[in-house]
């Protein structure tokens, strides 16, 4: 029985990823992480076979977890990513296998069976120096991956304030004024949720509703009611509502 870690800051992703290893045997899922801090303290203790290991996390990247352990503790590696152009290049370069969010089902289970079918064989019992030399590519200058975080400036009142986007929970809005709610303040702009989405991240922020717009790092829960209504909550607890016109671009952004 291959063991298994999922490790991702997304607690709808860790679902999904469990809920399609329900369908494959020999494959235990022995825990999962929502950090990086909390992934490498699981992965010396539980010393899991395979990890399935989401690259931007809100403390660290999926490299630095790799980087925190020793060699004998390295498991095998199948990469998960959203939009890191410059690991999906080195995965490439040294067959790491990766899956590029959101990705389908089938890709999914292809990626877990040719990693099952390499455990079976022993041909990555020790995956030390392909990880090694994974890691030695990507701190070059010209290969080292994205930044996690980005400013963004936001003129109100007379000054402009500097929010890290990895903070900002929602913005919701009506006509030419918006509030945008991190996770210790809240700001009010004029200036509409269309112009606002163009300045923020593409692959975490996403248009719910004509007047919401939520941090997908942020989403708990997705609630169904009994009238076919549905609403997101979020980790502070907020009820959003999920419109129908955006449901299909929603759902596929989670991949489910």
């Amino acid at each position: 029985m291959v063991r298994a870690l999922i490790i991702d800051d997304e607690a709808l992703a860790r679902q999904r990823v469990r809920h399609l290893l329900t369908t494959v045997e020999d494959v235990d899922v022995i825990g999962e992480c929502k950090t990086g801090t909390d992934a490498i303290e699981k992965i010396s203790s539980l010393q899991p076979d395979l990890i399935f290991l989401d690259i931007q996390m809100k403390d660290m990247t999926g490299f630095e977890v790799l980087e925190a352990l020793t060699i004998e503790e390295l498991p095998m590696v199948i990469f998960i990513t959203a939009y890191d152009k410059y690991a999906i290049k080195a995965f490439d370069v040294f067959a790491f296998d990766y899956l590029l969010k959101p990705f389908k089902d089938e890709r999914f289970h292809l990626s877990v069976e040719n990693a099952l079918s390499n455990l079976r064989q022993q041909q990555h019992k020790s995956p030390n120096q392909e990880l090694s030399a994974l890691l030695d590519y990507l701190r070059q200058p010209n290969v080292a991956p994205a930044p996690r975080s980005k400013m963004l400036p936001l003129k109100s009142s007379g000054k402009i304030s500097f929010v890290d986007m990895t903070d900002i929970q929602y913005v919701t809005g009506s006509g030419y004024y918006i509030e945008i709610f991190t996770t210790d303040k809240k700001y009010l702009l004029r200036e509409t949720l269309t112009s606002i989405l163009t300045k923020l991240d593409q692959e975490h922020f996403i248009r719910i509703h004509r007047s919401s717009i939520i941090n997908l790092h942020f989403l708990n829960e997705v609630i169904y009611g009994s009238g076919g209504e549905i609403e997101v909550q979020m980790k502070n607890g907020e009820l959003l509502r999920l419109s129908k016109s955006y449901r299909d671009e929603f759902f596929q952004k989670l991949g489910i």
